[in-house]
């Protein structure tokens, strides 16, 4: 992106202060760039158009065209409705709106071809009828011959203001047309060529104006990997910043581990776990930074595998800590930790919201004097209050 796209939106034309204001506030789009990237979130296909014979109520959403035939306002009060015949050479149709109707009104005029689009139900059991279709005259209307009609998210208060999708939709077009030329390339030949990738350009083209299903699919995909691909690239130079400028503790000694191993397994290690704990270990001892996911299914003995990496960790004069999401999960673990740590001589501590404040002032202290070697807790774990003497490894248990 540049300059171009830092450009307000309250600049572009058909939004000003007032819509702009609303736009900030109901879907954070506050520049070009923004409203650029509000992807449709799913597509109408108008690539079809229906007779009125082949309708039936099981029909999502549908196209038609023909002529209107008439025009009635019917009702009173609440149950006022303006009805419309649509006819074409295989039947006819009635058109229901119960709001608008002024405006509607004076809009239709029988004898003129109209292109609708709406959802088919069933009136009084035996009747089909189209409410509230979108309407416009053949000769205007960009449906016939057929495309893909994104569709926006919004929210009430912008319909109020008469920002629906479709009106997104005329701001997105506006927008491309001076964009095109200010949309700079991100990727190189070579990645594009290896991955069948489509040009920048007519990816931002195609999704939110796609020719067909083909282009569409080709659109999505080029964002999809183009995103990913900068996440990844993105991890990769966090990763190669933490392990050259940002230096590690040296963790080699095993003598706890050897005798936890010994003495106290409760269980033979696996080969996948035995795997893992040498992994650690050989990145714990290289002076790097580590930051590593063990993932596994419930019961696979991911907790094992933590508490020998935590005697790595005191057994190098250090503390370890485990953060679960929730106080139960916590306390689980705590109870689980707790026999492995008596049997090795290791105090180890719980720390939630619901801990009571005098026990907090002991564990606090504890930590930051070093008498704790193992804390397990909630988020509790990240107030500022919780100091320790030295952290070595930091266990996060997600879900």
């Amino acid at each position: 992106m540049n300059a171009f796209f830092d450009t307000r939106i309250e600049f572009l034309k058909g939004v000003g202060p007032a819509k702009s204001e609303l736009l900030n506030k109901e879907l954070g789009i506050y520049t070009y760039a923004d409203l650029i990237q509000h992807y449709p979130f799913r597509y109408e296909d108008r690539t079809q158009v229906h007779k009125i014979s082949d309708l039936e109520d099981q029909l999502t959403l549908v196209q038609l065209k023909g002529f209107i035939t008439n025009v009635q306002l019917l009702g009173m009060g609440r149950k006022k409705r303006l009805v419309a015949i649509l006819k074409d050479d295989t039947g006819q149709i009635e058109l229901i709106w119960f709001k608008g109707i002024s405006w509607i009104q004076k809009s239709l005029r029988p004898g003129v071809e109209y292109v609708v689009f709406g959802k088919p139900t069933l009136y009084q059991k035996s009747r089909l009828n189209l409410a509230h279709p979108e309407i416009e005259p053949a000769t205007q209307s960009q449906t016939v011959g057929g495309y893909l009609q994104p569709v926006y998210s919004t929210t009430e208060k912008l319909k109020g203001r008469y920002l629906d999708s479709k009106a997104l939709l005329k701001l997105q077009a506006h927008l491309l047309r001076d964009a095109v030329k200010h949309i700079k390339e991100t990727l190189s030949d070579s990645i594009k060529s290896t991955y069948s990738l489509i040009g920048k350009v007519e990816s931002m083209v195609q999704i939110h104006f796609p020719d067909d299903h083909s282009k569409l699919k080709k659109a999505q995909f080029r964002l999809k990997f183009e995103e990913l691909f900068y996440i990844q690239l993105r991890l990769l130079k966090m990763k190669i910043a933490r392990t050259e400028k940002y230096k590690g503790m040296i963790f080699n000694h095993t003598d706890l581990i050897t005798r936890f191993y010994n003495n106290h397994l409760p269980f033979d290690l696996t080969d996948a776990q035995k795997r893992v704990i040498k992994e650690i270990y050989a990145n714990m001892r290289s002076g790097n930074q580590m930051n590593r996911l063990l993932q596994g299914d419930v019961g696979s003995g991911k907790t094992i595998v933590s508490f020998l990496c935590m005697l790595l960790v005191i057994n190098g004069d250090t503390q370890a800590a485990l953060m679960a999401p929730t106080e139960i999960l916590s306390i689980q673990h705590y109870n689980g930790l707790k026999k492995y740590a008596s049997l090795m001589g290791l105090r180890i501590g719980l720390l939630t919201g619901s801990t009571k404040t005098s026990e907090r002032k002991i564990i606090h202290k504890m930590l930051l004097d070093g008498d704790l070697h193992i804390i397990v807790g909630t988020h509790a774990l990240l107030e500022d209050i919780v100091q320790f003497k030295k952290l070595g490894l930091a266990v996060i248990d997600e879900q």
